[in-house]
């Protein structure tokens, strides 16, 4: 059976949530999930890049292979950015992880072209928080997908909840984005995704985002969504495990 993986969960103190590495794979050995993505709360996002960098890659290193962990910097910072997403993946960083509200700039402004590009270079894959207008819904990352097709991205919550609406739109418009689960009602967003010929099942990744949901009831919902057993255990982790690629052996 493949192994459940978790494509988003911050770790670290947050506005108004706060999630430990060691709570985090607690109820990852509760629920039966194999490994988890994680990137920094949302200061270290926004601001303090290094400090979330060190914390995600160093609660990575001593997990036995249970969390990995995204980079992040802020594009504002310009080469600095860059050599700060090289310093992540020097310390196993895998991916990289995008939030245009927290960090300030518009996804199609070309502040983020250094990052993609080193991105690409290194064989990772984009994570993209979407949901908030008007910096980071899916239509503007479709466009910015279709800029890079040689780079797999994800679409973070799949624009919920006031923009689920164009997240199929998106997903058909960029055959390189991916949606994630974390949010969407199998019976409404998440069977619209599978009945659409140009979508389907096998552009869908299961993530929690905790702390900001509940782990369990994100789970249950792909286990009850009324999909085959091997769709499932593509959404469940066999699909993120693919755009994962051959990152997690680098650095």
């Amino acid at each position: 059976m493949t192994p459940v993986v978790d494509a988003h969960a911050r770790i670290g103190e947050g506005r108004e949530v706060a999630l430990t590495a060691a709570d985090l794979v607690a109820t990852m050995d509760r629920l039966g999930i194999g490994t988890t993505l994680i990137s920094p709360g949302e200061r270290c996002i926004a601001v303090d890049n290094r400090e979330g960098n060190l914390q995600t890659t160093s609660a990575a290193a001593v997990s036995g292979g249970r969390l990995l962990a995204y980079a992040v910097a802020t594009p504002w910072r310009g080469p600095a950015a860059v050599d700060e997403l090289a310093r992540a993946a020097d310390s196993g960083a895998v991916a990289l992880a995008v939030d245009s509200v927290l960090q300030g700039f518009d996804l199609l402004d070309g502040l983020l072209d250094p990052l993609l590009e080193f991105a690409r270079d290194r064989g990772w894959f984009v994570y993209v928080r979407t949901g908030t207008p008007p910096s980071a819904v899916p239509l503007p990352l479709a466009l910015l997908a279709l800029r890079y097709p040689e780079l797999d991205f994800v679409m973070g919550r799949s624009g919920a909840t006031d923009f689920w609406i164009d997240a199929a739109p998106a997903l058909r418009q960029a055959p390189n984005l991916y949606a994630d689960t974390a949010y969407a009602p199998w019976d409404t967003v998440l069977s619209e995704f599978a009945r659409d010929p140009e979508i389907g099942t096998s552009r869908v990744v299961f993530s929690t985002d905790a702390p900001y949901t509940v782990p369990a009831a994100e789970l249950r919902r792909v286990r009850d969504w009324t999909i085959g057993e091997p769709e499932r255990a593509a959404v469940l982790g066999g699909t993120v495990t693919g755009l994962l690629g051959g990152s997690t052996g680098r650095g």
